[in-house]
Protein backbone atom coordinates (compact mmCIF):
# COMPACT_ATOMS: atom_id res chain seq x y z
CA UNK A 1 0.00 0.00 0.00
CA UNK A 2 1.52 3.34 -0.86
CA UNK A 3 0.27 6.67 1.15
CA UNK A 4 1.55 9.47 -0.26
CA UNK A 5 2.15 12.82 2.07
CA UNK A 6 3.11 16.79 1.70
CA UNK A 7 5.80 18.18 4.05
CA UNK A 8 3.87 21.63 4.89
CA UNK A 9 5.22 24.25 7.24
CA UNK A 10 3.03 26.85 9.03
CA UNK A 11 2.79 29.72 10.60
CA UNK A 12 6.09 31.06 8.39
CA UNK A 13 6.51 33.00 5.31
CA UNK A 14 9.59 31.17 4.47
CA UNK A 15 10.21 27.51 3.86
CA UNK A 16 11.76 25.75 6.83
CA UNK A 17 10.71 27.84 9.66
CA UNK A 18 7.41 27.76 11.31
CA UNK A 19 5.93 24.60 12.31
CA UNK A 20 5.60 21.20 10.73
CA UNK A 21 3.36 19.30 9.12
CA UNK A 22 2.33 16.24 7.64
CA UNK A 23 -0.96 16.01 5.07
CA UNK A 24 -1.59 12.58 3.66
CA UNK A 25 -4.68 14.42 1.53
CA UNK A 26 -5.86 11.18 -0.07
CA UNK A 27 -5.38 8.06 2.45
CA UNK A 28 -6.36 4.85 1.03
CA UNK A 29 -10.13 3.80 2.21
CA UNK A 30 -8.47 1.00 3.80
CA UNK A 31 -6.15 3.04 5.95
CA UNK A 32 -6.81 1.66 9.56
CA UNK A 33 -6.61 3.86 12.85
CA UNK A 34 -3.83 2.00 14.07
CA UNK A 35 -1.67 2.75 10.68
CA UNK A 36 -2.32 6.33 10.97
CA UNK A 37 -0.57 6.71 14.34
CA UNK A 38 2.03 4.61 13.01
CA UNK A 39 2.40 6.90 10.10
CA UNK A 40 2.38 9.76 12.39
CA UNK A 41 5.10 8.03 14.59
CA UNK A 42 7.57 7.37 11.88
CA UNK A 43 7.27 11.02 10.45
CA UNK A 44 8.12 12.37 14.04
CA UNK A 45 6.03 15.95 13.63
CA UNK A 46 3.86 17.04 16.31
CA UNK A 47 1.11 16.36 14.10
CA UNK A 48 0.60 14.35 10.71
CA UNK A 49 -3.22 14.82 9.49
CA UNK A 50 -5.25 12.26 7.42
CA UNK A 51 -8.54 13.74 4.55
CA UNK A 52 -11.30 10.85 5.20
CA UNK A 53 -13.38 12.84 2.94
CA UNK A 54 -13.42 16.23 0.43
CA UNK A 55 -16.03 17.79 -1.02
CA UNK A 56 -16.63 20.44 -3.15
CA UNK A 57 -16.12 23.10 -0.16
CA UNK A 58 -15.87 20.94 2.86
CA UNK A 59 -13.68 18.11 4.11
CA UNK A 60 -13.42 16.07 6.69
CA UNK A 61 -9.59 15.04 8.51
CA UNK A 62 -8.24 13.53 11.37
CA UNK A 63 -4.72 14.41 13.41
CA UNK A 64 -2.44 12.73 15.08
CA UNK A 65 0.55 13.40 17.04
CA UNK A 66 3.25 10.79 17.51
CA UNK A 67 1.52 8.93 20.17
CA UNK A 68 -2.31 9.83 20.19
CA UNK A 69 -5.23 11.49 18.08
CA UNK A 70 -6.18 14.85 18.61
CA UNK A 71 -10.16 16.18 18.18
CA UNK A 72 -8.63 19.24 16.93
CA UNK A 73 -5.72 21.69 16.51
CA UNK A 74 -3.99 24.65 14.85
CA UNK A 75 -1.20 24.22 12.26
CA UNK A 76 -2.74 21.28 10.83
CA UNK A 77 -5.87 23.15 10.51
CA UNK A 78 -4.31 25.68 8.17
CA UNK A 79 -1.45 23.31 6.62
CA UNK A 80 -4.44 21.19 5.75
CA UNK A 81 -6.18 23.83 3.96
CA UNK A 82 -3.88 25.24 2.47
CA UNK A 83 -2.67 21.62 0.79
CA UNK A 84 -6.38 20.72 -0.16
CA UNK A 85 -7.00 24.50 -2.11
CA UNK A 86 -3.87 24.32 -3.59
CA UNK A 87 -4.37 20.75 -5.49
CA UNK A 88 -7.72 21.98 -6.37
CA UNK A 89 -9.34 19.39 -3.64
CA UNK A 90 -11.35 21.84 -2.62
CA UNK A 91 -12.27 25.84 -2.51
CA UNK A 92 -11.74 28.47 -0.28
CA UNK A 93 -13.54 29.13 1.65
CA UNK A 94 -14.55 25.76 3.36
CA UNK A 95 -15.46 23.89 6.31
CA UNK A 96 -13.24 21.64 7.97
CA UNK A 97 -14.73 19.14 10.51
CA UNK A 98 -12.50 17.10 13.08
CA UNK A 99 -14.06 15.49 16.14
CA UNK A 100 -14.10 18.89 18.16
CA UNK A 101 -16.31 20.14 15.19
CA UNK A 102 -16.97 23.00 12.31
CA UNK A 103 -14.51 25.23 11.36
CA UNK A 104 -14.47 27.69 8.66
CA UNK A 105 -11.09 28.52 6.50
CA UNK A 106 -10.20 30.91 4.28
CA UNK A 107 -7.00 30.24 1.91
CA UNK A 108 -5.31 32.77 0.04
CA UNK A 109 -2.94 31.47 -2.42
CA UNK A 110 -1.50 34.40 -3.97
CA UNK A 111 -0.45 35.75 -0.62
CA UNK A 112 0.50 32.51 0.30
CA UNK A 113 -1.77 32.52 3.89
CA UNK A 114 -4.79 30.77 5.70
CA UNK A 115 -7.29 32.19 8.36
CA UNK A 116 -9.99 29.88 10.71
CA UNK A 117 -12.29 30.95 12.49
CA UNK A 118 -12.10 28.83 15.87
CA UNK A 119 -15.10 27.50 18.02
CA UNK A 120 -16.21 30.28 20.77
CA UNK A 121 -14.22 30.72 23.80
CA UNK A 122 -15.09 28.64 26.75
CA UNK A 123 -13.34 30.46 30.23
CA UNK A 124 -12.78 27.80 32.81
CA UNK A 125 -11.69 28.78 36.55
CA UNK A 126 -8.86 30.46 36.78
CA UNK A 127 -5.79 28.26 38.10
CA UNK A 128 -4.06 29.57 41.40
CA UNK A 129 -1.18 26.96 42.44
CA UNK A 130 1.75 29.96 41.57
CA UNK A 131 4.39 27.50 43.05
CA UNK A 132 3.53 24.80 40.66
CA UNK A 133 3.39 27.15 37.43
CA UNK A 134 7.18 28.62 38.56
CA UNK A 135 7.82 25.13 39.12
CA UNK A 136 6.45 24.09 35.27
CA UNK A 137 8.05 26.95 33.68
CA UNK A 138 11.74 26.41 35.39
CA UNK A 139 11.29 30.13 36.97
CA UNK A 140 10.96 31.77 40.54
CA UNK A 141 7.48 33.17 41.40
CA UNK A 142 8.36 36.54 40.76
CA UNK A 143 9.31 35.68 37.16
CA UNK A 144 5.25 35.37 36.94
CA UNK A 145 3.15 37.78 35.90
CA UNK A 146 2.16 39.95 39.48
CA UNK A 147 -1.81 40.86 38.41
CA UNK A 148 -3.01 38.22 35.77
CA UNK A 149 -3.96 35.08 36.60
CA UNK A 150 -3.13 31.36 34.83
CA UNK A 151 -6.37 29.96 32.87
CA UNK A 152 -7.74 27.34 30.71
CA UNK A 153 -9.50 28.74 28.18
CA UNK A 154 -10.66 26.94 24.76
CA UNK A 155 -11.82 27.23 21.38
CA UNK A 156 -11.40 23.77 20.68
CA UNK A 157 -8.56 22.65 22.88
CA UNK A 158 -7.98 23.96 25.78
CA UNK A 159 -4.43 25.40 26.97
CA UNK A 160 -3.51 26.12 30.67
CA UNK A 161 -2.46 30.37 30.22
CA UNK A 162 0.43 31.21 32.39
CA UNK A 163 1.19 35.53 32.07
CA UNK A 164 4.76 35.88 32.46
CA UNK A 165 6.06 38.83 34.05
CA UNK A 166 8.34 40.07 30.94
CA UNK A 167 10.09 38.86 28.04
CA UNK A 168 13.10 38.10 29.54
CA UNK A 169 11.91 35.83 31.91
CA UNK A 170 10.07 34.09 29.48
CA UNK A 171 13.02 33.50 27.02
CA UNK A 172 14.65 31.73 30.59
CA UNK A 173 12.01 29.20 31.18
CA UNK A 174 12.59 25.81 31.20
CA UNK A 175 9.81 22.63 30.64
CA UNK A 176 10.00 20.75 34.01
CA UNK A 177 7.83 17.75 32.23
CA UNK A 178 6.64 16.20 35.71
CA UNK A 179 5.28 19.72 36.83
CA UNK A 180 3.53 20.30 33.18
CA UNK A 181 1.67 17.38 33.75
CA UNK A 182 0.45 18.04 37.02
CA UNK A 183 -0.29 21.44 36.32
CA UNK A 184 -2.22 20.20 33.42
CA UNK A 185 -4.01 17.54 34.94
CA UNK A 186 -5.05 19.78 38.20
CA UNK A 187 -5.87 22.61 35.73
CA UNK A 188 -8.04 20.46 32.75
CA UNK A 189 -5.76 22.65 30.39
CA UNK A 190 -4.15 20.58 27.27
CA UNK A 191 -0.81 21.94 27.67
CA UNK A 192 0.68 24.87 29.14
CA UNK A 193 0.91 28.04 26.90
CA UNK A 194 3.44 30.78 28.46
CA UNK A 195 3.03 34.18 27.31
CA UNK A 196 4.71 37.85 27.49
CA UNK A 197 3.22 40.92 26.45
CA UNK A 198 5.81 42.55 24.71
CA UNK A 199 3.50 45.76 23.26
CA UNK A 200 0.45 47.03 21.99
CA UNK A 201 -0.08 44.05 18.89
CA UNK A 202 2.71 41.87 20.16
CA UNK A 203 2.90 39.19 22.24
CA UNK A 204 5.58 36.29 22.87
CA UNK A 205 4.86 32.86 23.65
CA UNK A 206 5.69 29.49 24.30
CA UNK A 207 3.87 25.96 24.49
CA UNK A 208 5.34 23.59 27.22
CA UNK A 209 3.27 20.27 26.28
CA UNK A 210 2.40 18.03 28.96
CA UNK A 211 1.90 14.81 27.98
CA UNK A 212 1.59 14.59 23.46
CA UNK A 213 5.25 13.97 22.78
CA UNK A 214 6.05 16.71 21.50
CA UNK A 215 7.97 19.16 24.43
CA UNK A 216 8.15 22.49 23.19
CA UNK A 217 5.90 23.72 20.40
CA UNK A 218 6.93 26.02 17.20
CA UNK A 219 3.60 27.04 16.80
CA UNK A 220 0.19 26.43 18.64
CA UNK A 221 -2.39 27.80 16.38
CA UNK A 222 -4.98 25.93 18.76
CA UNK A 223 -3.43 28.11 22.15
CA UNK A 224 -2.84 31.38 20.24
CA UNK A 225 -6.92 31.52 19.25
CA UNK A 226 -7.70 31.33 23.29
CA UNK A 227 -4.76 33.48 24.51
CA UNK A 228 -6.56 36.20 21.73
CA UNK A 229 -10.09 35.59 23.69
CA UNK A 230 -8.32 35.70 27.16
CA UNK A 231 -6.46 39.17 26.17
CA UNK A 232 -9.75 40.93 24.57
CA UNK A 233 -11.56 39.93 27.61
CA UNK A 234 -9.56 42.11 29.85
CA UNK A 235 -8.83 44.77 26.86
CA UNK A 236 -4.97 44.26 26.86
CA UNK A 237 -2.67 45.00 23.61
CA UNK A 238 -5.05 46.14 21.81
CA UNK A 239 -7.81 43.70 21.60
CA UNK A 240 -10.74 43.18 20.79
CA UNK A 241 -8.73 44.11 16.89
CA UNK A 242 -5.45 41.72 16.07
CA UNK A 243 -1.95 41.02 17.79
CA UNK A 244 0.39 38.86 16.56
CA UNK A 245 1.86 36.13 19.22
CA UNK A 246 5.56 35.15 18.26
CA UNK A 247 6.63 31.69 18.95
CA UNK A 248 9.04 28.99 17.81
CA UNK A 249 12.50 31.00 18.20
CA UNK A 250 13.56 29.04 21.51
CA UNK A 251 13.45 26.29 19.21
CA UNK A 252 14.96 27.52 16.21
CA UNK A 253 11.47 27.48 14.30
CA UNK A 254 10.47 31.43 14.00
CA UNK A 255 6.45 31.42 13.78
CA UNK A 256 4.49 34.05 14.20
CA UNK A 257 0.64 33.86 14.32
CA UNK A 258 -2.00 36.45 13.73
CA UNK A 259 -4.65 36.27 16.06
CA UNK A 260 -7.91 38.60 15.10
CA UNK A 261 -10.56 38.72 17.92
CA UNK A 262 -14.12 40.56 17.67
CA UNK A 263 -17.13 40.91 20.15
CA UNK A 264 -20.31 38.97 18.77
CA UNK A 265 -23.89 38.32 20.76
CA UNK A 266 -22.03 38.41 23.72
CA UNK A 267 -18.79 36.14 23.44
CA UNK A 268 -15.65 36.38 20.85
CA UNK A 269 -15.37 35.52 17.81
CA UNK A 270 -11.94 34.47 17.37
CA UNK A 271 -9.67 33.80 13.84
CA UNK A 272 -5.94 32.92 13.72
CA UNK A 273 -4.08 32.98 10.48
CA UNK A 274 -0.68 32.44 9.53
CA UNK A 275 1.76 32.06 6.32
CA UNK A 276 1.92 28.22 4.99
CA UNK A 277 4.22 27.14 2.57
CA UNK A 278 4.83 23.43 0.88
CA UNK A 279 8.46 22.07 1.49
CA UNK A 280 8.19 18.40 0.27
CA UNK A 281 6.26 15.54 -0.72
CA UNK A 282 6.51 11.31 -1.11
CA UNK A 283 4.84 8.35 0.17
CA UNK A 284 5.04 6.10 2.77
CA UNK A 285 5.06 2.12 1.67
CA UNK A 286 2.44 -0.17 3.94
Amino acid sequence: MEVKFRLVDVFTERPFAGNQLCVVPEPPGDLASEQMQTLAQEIGFSETTFVTQAGVDRYSMRIFTPIEELPFAGHPTLGTAYAMVSEGRVTSPAVQTTVAGDVPVEVDEDAGFAWMRQLPPEFREEFEDRELLARAAGLALEDLHPELPAQVVSTGLGPLLVPIRDESSLRRAERNGQACKEAAERSGGECLYLFAVRGDGDVMARMFDSYFGIGEDPASGSAAGPLGAYLAARGLVGLPGRVVVAQGEMVGRPSFLHVDVRAEAGSWVVRVGGGVRIVGEGSFRL
